[in-house]
């Protein structure tokens, strides 16, 4: 199959591209539904989806916390819903909407009750069964340090050894310093050594016929982006399997942040001590003993103990090991050499988010929908609506090394790479990016 990636505009002129019209695209489920459908009857057989199993992935990455978060953080509920109406006059077999959000998203403040009843009302007209799932096997509230593990059972799971396949193998030769912030250092290494990367990735990738990412376009403080490629990370229900940086300054083999200092080293070695005793009473005690020797080593924007700034080139590395297990991964846990699977990226970038993002974004007016079955395409088309150096971002510098034949369509009509320039705009990165380009 050969990739494309079509972007349509929601805006008739430059002039509705605020926040304001851009929220009553939302809201016109008619416009919004139309969108969407357009796409598929353009691009998406109808045997792809009559009668087959199939998988919307949206992006849950935490509940709204902040005063913009329900419009730019998560995709947005109005867009799931008319997905899935869409998915729906196609008749499969049944849908599961899933996804594994930070392990201290509350679940219960994620969705409101008005999406469960709108899906619940779709499932009942069409006769298809609709399940949302939670992924998640590990969940952990820091304000009541209560830890809960084992949420689900591993047979809920493949874990697939990506091998000397991975991407994350040419930097293991220190696998001790392999991290992902806030959880135990000790349960990473048993999952990433020399010649062994292995995920904990759910089974409805696998028993699902046609899988739909639903990606909210937005900056990244550990990868530039995050959009089509880095969405699937939620498929993986254990965030232990997840390497997302390695420890230390840039100087002493890690990329963690630049420049060496004793008190941020400490930090960090305080952090690991306290990650390894969650649900403890030690826990919170460490773990600000962490953030004030992090804070009295003085650091910039681009230091941070998350590895929050274009230095990071672990992330990347695992962003495209789950993307190789999405799309290659088989059910006995091998990696096939041929596709095993159709996957679709349907990009919510209505409203997306800049500055600090994941989690903490600001409302961008992006104005557009998008979909793909190229999540490398598609990513390295929105770092050109970015205006970023796709070269001086390691995941999209990479992503251009995956391509070979595709095409791009812009509102209906095929462009080259360079015309996607002509609805690019200036978008506020996150502060450990101000300088990437430096």
């Amino acid at each position: 199959m050969d990739s494309f990636a079509h972007i349509k505009t929601v805006y008739n002129d430059i002039t509705q591209r605020n926040i304001e019209y851009l929220l009553t695209i939302y809201d016109d489920s008619e416009i919004l539904h139309d969108l969407i459908d357009s796409l598929f009857i353009r691009h998406i057989k109808i045997s792809e989806i009559y009668d087959k199993k199939i998988l919307l992935k949206p992006n849950w990455v935490r509940h709204s916390i902040h005063k913009n978060d329900n419009i730019c953080l998560c995709t947005n509920e109005k867009f799931i819903i008319e997905t899935t109406k869409v998915v729906l006059k196609y008749k499969p077999k049944s849908i599961i909407i899933g996804d594994a959000p930070i392990q201290g998203c509350n679940w219960n403040l994620l969705l409101s009750k008005t999406f469960y009843s709108a899906i619940d009302k779709l499932s009942s007209f069409y006769s298809v069964p609709i399940t949302i799932k939670d992924y998640r096997r590990i969940v952990f509230d820091p304000k009541n340090n209560k830890l809960e593990q084992e949420r689900h059972s591993l047979d809920e799971y493949i874990i697939i050894d990506a091998g000397k396949r991975s991407y994350m193998e040419p930097i293991t030769n220190n696998y001790k310093k392999f991290r992902v912030t806030s959880y135990d250092p000790d349960r990473l290494f048993e999952f990433h050594n020399i010649g062994m990367h292995k995920y904990c990735i759910t089974k409805d990738i696998f028993d699902c016929d046609t899988i739909i990412t639903l990606p909210k376009i937005k900056t990244h403080q550990k990868s530039g982006i995050t959009n089509a490629l880095k969405i699937l990370v939620g498929i993986n229900g254990d965030k232990n399997y997840l390497p997302h940086h390695r420890v230390g300054p840039i100087e002493r083999g890690g990329d963690c942040y630049p420049g060496y200092n004793p008190l941020r080293t400490a930090s960090e070695l305080v952090l690991d001590y306290a990650n390894r005793n969650k649900g403890k009473r030690k826990y919170k005690l460490y773990n600000s003993i962490s953030s004030l020797l992090w804070k009295m080593s003085l650091p910039n924007q681009e230091q941070t103990l998350t590895a929050g700034w274009y230095g990071n080139d672990t992330v990347w590395r695992m962003v495209f090991d789950i993307n190789l297990i999405a799309l290659y991964g088989r059910k006995d846990s091998s990696i096939a050499d041929e596709p095993q699977r159709i996957i679709y990226s349907l990009c919510d970038g209505i409203i997306g988010g800049q500055g600090d993002g994941p989690l903490n974004p600001d409302p961008l007016a992006l104005g557009i929908i998008s979909l793909t079955n190229n999540a490398y395409l598609m990513d390295i088309l929105v770092g050109h609506i970015f205006r970023l150096n796709i070269d001086r971002i390691s995941m999209l510098r990479e992503a251009k090394k995956m391509l070979s034949k595709y095409s791009i369509f812009l509102n209906n009509k095929k462009i080259e790479i360079d015309d996607i320039n002509n609805i690019s705009l200036d978008v506020t990165m996150p502060p450990g990016w101000i300088h990437y380009d430096k």
